[in-house]
């Protein structure tokens, strides 16, 4: 069965294009998405950030976001689409390259990116939009049903999804792996160590973001949990604690290069 976001984009499997050997592998939680601004046949704006298409690439970091959007058909009489404010452009993806690879002394070009879930998934807050302005136009405009799932913190609890992380991490060839939240270290190291969250790594300015030695398939890797991007970047909802641990992991970090 065909995924569809609202005004009928198909969702993409959202993964590593670059497969050469790279010197970190990252691991995040769900792909994100393109996000459009709906304005009304009427000019009013009914949606400010409506999820519209995959990202075009992992981590993307908001180019090429008008692009995306002139693909997308919308009838007239439904209005139109143009790019979302820039905070909601790949937030995610610049502040992993400015607030981790960054310090680490890394660019895109050394990372080997993945996501627990490589596909995008619709939040509450999208959910909410489309109940009230796209579904009940469904009908009337002749509209796609967005059909994408919500999110399920379930769905990472998947063996499968595991080992293929384990395969993109052997062919990575990275030797140093960074994880990016709670939920990389839950669904995918807790399966190769006794380690279940990031706060069993310590929460004080001298443990957090420390290098940890962990055999995963035979092969010991050099692990740096951290917090998620939204998380260090202040994104919406976050803790204060966090965020200051990673703000002064990034100094002590760049001072040591």
């Amino acid at each position: 069965m065909k995924l569809t976001f609202p005004f009928g984009s198909q969702l993409q499997k959202v993964e590593q294009k670059d497969k050469t050997s790279k010197k970190v592998f990252v691991l995040g939680v769900y792909a994100s998405a393109v996000h459009a601004r709906w304005i009304g046949a009427d000019g009013k704006i009914k949606v400010k950030a409506l999820a519209v298409a995959s990202e075009p690439y992992i981590f993307w970091k908001g180019d090429n976001a008008e692009q995306v959007i002139k693909e997308i058909n919308i009838p007239q009489e439904a209005g139109k689409l143009i790019p979302a404010e820039k905070r909601f452009g790949g937030p995610s993806g610049n502040a992993l390259d400015e607030l981790f690879l960054k310090p680490l002394g890394y660019t895109r070009e050394d990372a080997w990116l993945c996501d627990l879930l490589p596909y995008s998934r619709i939040n509450p807050h999208q959910q909410e939009a489309l109940d009230k302005h796209y579904n009940p136009l469904i009908k009337k405009f002749n509209l796609p049903v967005c059909n994408i799932p919500n999110f399920d913190i379930a769905e990472l609890k998947n063996l499968v999804r595991v080992n293929e992380i384990a395969d993109e991490l052997e062919q990575s060839q990275a030797g140093k792996i960074i994880l990016l939240g709670d939920s990389p270290i839950e669904f995918f190291l807790s399966h190769f160590s006794n380690y279940r969250k990031l706060s069993d790594f310590g929460c004080t300015n001298d443990e957090y973001g420390k290098e940890h030695l962990i055999t995963i398939r035979d092969k010991t890797y050099s692990v740096i949990p951290l917090v998620h991007p939204r998380q260090a970047a202040a994104l919406g909802r976050s803790s204060w604690k966090w965020k200051n641990l990673h703000s002064r992991w990034i100094i002590t970090s760049t001072v040591k290069k």
